[in-house]
């Protein structure tokens, strides 16, 4: 396997057009465990079609849902990389949003490799994602993803930035619970991600897993949900960027604990498993706000 990091920098751009519908957004946070509590406005806000509020990590599935008709094949395909798939691992994830997305709407998306870092014994691809609306063509969200590839370093690029600043030497200001139930990936799969591991026990065995695991981009926007109604007053419109990294797994019916420091516009987050002792899920999180 090869990773040709000039190459990979220099291949243009590829674009597609993507659509979605009301259905995809509700089936997407009904996925992440909104609507839990029907009669309760604040979560029927996220499950209903009036006044339908929009989480900005359904950017992550954007244009692979229903309306899409299926998923993309997974696959890692792509100028100056050439990576067997068994090696690779969705390391990180970052979003940065320009404009609230629509309930409904279109985008061309333009992806591309941003960067490639030599950790040695790894390899970190980023991809970046740009969104335009499709009818007015104003910037709707940035996306980075980074895949960490096993066995692919030592290629002599650099090892890219430093980790960001740790948590703050305080007490949490606030400690966010959210519940999972036992079918949660189930229903999350039909957004995006259909990978077996997320639903048939015997793949997931030969993986190495008890049973299937919760998608990390599901484990994304439930902490993501869980910060916008218990720290900024339920409005979605409030996150401008918003990146982790995964750190662990997550069985559907565990529960995810998100401690969040407080400082001015940014939010520093460390979410945990309580089941598991506090197991890490997502780490290196960070939330700029508006």
């Amino acid at each position: 396997m090869t990773i040709d990091r000039d190459a990979a920098l220099a291949a243009p751009p590829t674009r597609r057009d993507i659509s979605w519908t009301e259905r995809d957004v509700m089936l997407y946070q009904l996925g992440l465990g909104a609507g839990a509590s029907p009669l309760d406005p604040a979560e029927l806000a996220w499950v209903y079609e009036k006044d339908l509020k929009v989480l900005p990590t359904f950017a992550m599935v954007a244009g692979q849902g229903i309306s899409a008709g299926h998923a993309p094949a997974p696959g890692m395909s792509m100028p100056g990389i050439d990576i067997d798939l068994r090696r690779i691992l969705h390391a990180g994830q970052s979003l940065t949003v320009h404009a609230p997305i629509p309930a409904a709407g279109g985008a061309v998306l333009s992806s591309r490799t941003a960067d490639v870092w030599d950790k040695g014994k790894a390899a970190v691809v980023v991809r970046e994602t740009d969104a335009v609306d499709r009818e007015t063509g104003e910037p709707l969200w940035t996306s980075r993803m980074q895949i960490w590839a096993r066995g692919e370093g030592g290629f002599g690029g650099p090892a890219g930035p430093a980790d960001p600043p740790a948590v703050p030497a305080r007490e949490p200001d606030k400690v966010l619970v959210s519940a999972t139930t036992p079918s949660q990936a189930l229903l999350y799969r039909l957004s995006a991600d259909m990978n077996p591991l997320h639903a048939d026990p015997r793949f997931a065995a030969a993986a190495g897993f008890d049973r299937p695991i919760l998608h990390g981009l599901a484990s994304y926007g439930v902490v993501c949900r869980a910060v916008v109604d218990g720290i900024l007053g339920g409005d979605p419109g409030r996150v401008s960027e918003y990146s982790v990294r995964f750190a662990g797994t997550l069985v559907p019916g565990e529960s995810i604990e998100t401690a969040v420091w407080q400082d001015g516009s940014t939010l520093t987050l460390v979410a945990t498993c309580p089941e598991r002792s506090g197991a890490p899920v997502l780490t290196h999180a960070r939330m700029e706000t508006v």
